[in-house]
């Protein structure tokens, strides 16, 4: 196959054969549909594999342009293979027919409709017919997918009502990655771009959140804790190191592809986890903080650090979501089993998800890469890199990391109140507690609130903030009291934590939503400014000015058996 020969002509023929075969004009061949774009489909793919293949001094004639053209011949045919596969997905299956609203008529013959539902999405105008406007109104009895809906257009879009039995199956086929399948086809977006793998875990459950990993563990015959032990000759909880105890500094990302002027970005942030190229456990949400800590007792060979950068955006027609840019790992053991060392590590993305092999996140830019040497190695740099830095652990550091939880990952600016919570822990549950097999709720605040902050870290910042202030004016000798700081650490919590979780004017915490981000921004800069001012928060507690929600004994209480039992898969 050469270029000059323009062989796109012959698949563009083909392609509309087949949309004339899947809207019913050719009645004949209509239930050989199916079987016909899947030999297209395998057409065009072979086509697009001897298209790779091919160099300059292939050609039987000298082409301009030649990797220009090569490039854009190479995208055409990846969409045409595209198009062919969703349409053998959907030729299959049946629906019953549906009025849809046409929202945008492109030029490529998939049109922008919508559903009763709302629900947006991509289809061929060969499976529409115009919808008589003087129909009459549905009946009771009709079912919800024969309903009209209303022109909501500015401009009076068609209403256009379908005339065959394929809608439901191509909505499903196309609107599951719809909105990624579209931006990709229209270039808003490389090709190497997935659905975020680790926001939709966080999306499941609290399985994978922060606040799961700060409970206690039960042994399995539940009559004590598994991570959390009590050192009567310390007079304080027992230290436990782990298999994994480091600290991180996220360093430079290079090279990341930028989103089309169609795509609003909301947030650029990375998230990260511990993987063993089957399972995830524990994953830091965000880091808005580029120095982290990471503690797991994992035993597998295989364990690293799977790092995962995205976007959330929304795009021109409303719609929201979040995106993986790319994705790499870092193995943490060598084939002997040693820990890698402390040092820079610079890492090239990946594209698709961890699942998949061998995925680029902008193939163009190895499309564009020559034989020359040089002109390669320009290309190699210009590839999406993510650089990290292992640090090496100070003494300090390291005694607090065996405090913590046997499998946590966190930003370092926390660590030292993530110390005081499991302190408290182990005051409240080994120290206080009059008999060890009491299982009643107990009062206390922090340990039914705290969990809470890890997926709030404006008020998790506040907390550290004032914290620092009250710890400034601490004598040297009250610093190394344990238990003074332990107590001044308690009133310091319920002068700011505990009324800003009640507050009504606070509007709930929302992932990249600037309003209600600087909205919360707002109001908690102005109550420490008003704690620093009249010395604690209680006039605001008493003030009509500050509603506050009605009071919930639960906010109080907490139920250590029942949080246990939510995060130990032995029980």
């Amino acid at each position: 196959m050469a270029l000059s020969s323009e062989p796109l002509s012959d698949r563009s023929v083909k392609l509309a054969v087949l949309l004339a075969f899947a809207s019913g004009v050719v009645v004949g061949w209509q239930a050989n549909r199916a079987r016909r774009c899947l030999e297209l489909k395998k057409s065009v793919d072979e086509n697009t594999l001897t298209l790779q293949n091919l160099k300059k001094s292939d050609e039987p004639a000298p082409v301009g342009n030649y990797n220009q053209r090569k490039e854009e011949e190479e995208k055409q045919l990846f969409e045409l293979s595209q198009q062919l596969e969703k349409l053998a997905t959907v030729l299959n299956q049946d629906n019953k027919e549906e009025v849809l609203l046409i929202i945008e008529k492109k030029p490529d013959g998939w049109w922008l409709a919508k559903n009763l539902k709302g629900e947006k999405g991509l289809v061929p105008k060969t499976y529409l017919t115009a919808k008589d406007k003087e129909e009459e109104e549905p009946s009771e009895e009709e079912t919800e997918e024969d309903i009209e809906v209303a022109d909501e257009t500015a401009g009076g879009a068609d209403i256009l009502k379908r005339t065959d039995s394929h809608w439901s199956a191509v909505k499903k086929a196309l609107t599951e990655n719809n909105t990624l399948d579209v931006l990709t086809t229209m270039g808003a977006v490389p090709a190497g771009f997935r659905p975020s793998m680790l926001a939709q875990l966080l999306d499941e459950g609290n399985q994978f959140q922060t606040a799961s990993f700060l409970q206690p563990v039960l042994t399995p015959s539940n009559l004590s804790f598994q991570d959390l032990v009590w050192s009567p000759e310390k007079g304080s909880i027992q230290p436990r190191p782990t298999r994994i105890s480091l600290v991180m500094t996220l360093w430079n990302c290079k090279g990341i592809p930028f989103p089309g002027i169609s795509i609003q970005v909301l947030s650029r942030h990375i998230r990260l986890c511990l993987f063993d190229g089957n399972r995830v456990s524990g994953i830091l949400p965000c880091i808005l903080d580029g120095d982290c800590f990471i503690r797991s007792n994992d035993p597998s060979p295989e364990i690293g650090l799977l790092f995962e950068l995205g976007i959330t955006y929304h795009n021109s027609t409303g719609e929201r979501g979040e995106l993986s840019c790319g994705w790499a790992f870092l193995k943490l053991f060598d084939s002997s089993g040693f820990p890698i060392p402390s040092k820079t590590y610079e890492m090239f993305l990946n594209g698709g998800t961890p699942y998949e092999k061998r995925v680029e996140v902008d193939p163009s830019i190895s499309r564009r890469a020559s034989s020359n040497v040089f002109q390669h190695m320009i290309t190699l740099r210009k590839q999406p890199q993510l650089l990290v830095k292992l640090r090496s652990i100070s003494t300090r550091s390291k005694g607090i990391l065996n405090l913590l939880p046997e499998v946590l990952i966190g930003s370092m600016c926390y660590m030292h109140l993530i110390l005081f919570y499991r302190q408290i822990l182990g005051d409240v549950l080994l120290k206080d507690r009059p008999n060890v097999q009491h299982a009643d709720l107990i009062s206390n605040p922090i340990l039914a609130t705290f969990p809470k902050l890890m997926e709030q870290p404006d008020i998790m910042d506040a907390l550290r903030s004032s914290w620092a202030e009250k710890e400034s004016t601490l004598k040297r000798s009250e610093k190394r009291d344990r238990e003074f700081l332990k107590s001044v650490f308690v009133l310091v919590y319920h002068d700011t934590v505990y009324p800003l979780l009640q507050s009504v004017s606070l509007p709930e915490y929302k992932w990249a939503e600037e309003e209600s981000e600087g909205t919360r921004w707002r109001i908690i800069a102005e109550f420490l400014k008003k704690n620093r001012e009249r010395g604690s928060s209680l006039s605001s507690l008493l003030s009509l000015e500050s509603p506050h929600k009605a009071f919930d004994v639960m906010e109080t209480a907490y139920d250590f058996l029942g949080e246990a039992r939510k995060n130990s898969p032995l029980i």
